[in-house]
């Protein structure tokens, strides 16, 4: 970095060629810009980017209930941090045809509320999805009105449906029916329970996949 004394066109600001010119504490300076080397990325390197890449596009557009359902805060990490930092050590695995997601592992929720118990899942006609589970209010911090929501996501499509206020904990079943742009494609579906009102949510439970009719 160096010092320069004003020309006839006053202070340099900004950038001519490599050259960066600036006000640093009063005075007028200048520096080169770094010069870009052969850096070649490790294969490991490579490897962390894409699945950063492909958890990330994954995520995105779940952000808003990630946000308010995935666990607490830690510090400066926001639960949208957290769901991202999970996904990538455990989420993300590598084939023949690059990175992919492992959808079974997938979270959208995390808590400490009581989950799912024998929770099903099947296709019905009409883009219609039928949901059964039992009521098991009353066990841990469980209660009746907790909510159900429901991410579906179809992979052929790359595009999710959420419903956060599917039915109570206590009704048991629940008919959730999708878009009719998702007819005929194979979905992958998640599902869990939340206190309504707040960000306290179970650990969310991997239905499976099913063909939407």
């Amino acid at each position: 970095m160096a010092t320069f004394e004003k020309g006839i066109l006053g202070g340099f600001s900004g950038k001519v060629g490599n050259v960066v010119g600036s006000r640093w504490r009063g005075k007028n300076v200048m520096r080169s810009l770094p010069q870009r080397g052969n850096y070649t990325a490790t294969e490991k390197q490579e490897e962390q980017r894409q699945k950063f890449k492909v958890v990330i596009g994954f995520l995105s557009p779940i952000v808003d209930v990630l946000s308010n359902y995935f666990g607490a805060p830690q510090g400066d990490k926001s639960r949208s941090n957290l769901a991202t930092s999970y996904h990538l050590k455990n989420a993300v695995v590598s084939t023949p045809q690059g990175m992919v997601m492992d959808y079974p592992k997938v979270l959208i929720s995390k808590g400490d509320l009581r989950g799912i118990d024998g929770g099903t899942v099947a296709a019905a006609a009409g883009q219609t999805l039928n949901f059964g589970w039992q009521d098991n209010s009353g066990q841990g911090k469980a209660t009746a009105t907790d909510t159900l929501m429901v991410v579906v996501y179809a992979p052929d499509l790359n595009l999710f449906y959420t419903n956060l206020t599917v039915a109570t904990r206590d009704a048991t079943t629940a008919a959730v029916t999708l878009p009719n742009f998702m007819a005929s494609f194979e979905v992958e579906i998640w599902a869990s329970f939340s206190k309504p009102g707040t960000n306290f949510a179970a650990i969310s439970t991997y239905m499976g996949a099913v063909t939407v009719l």
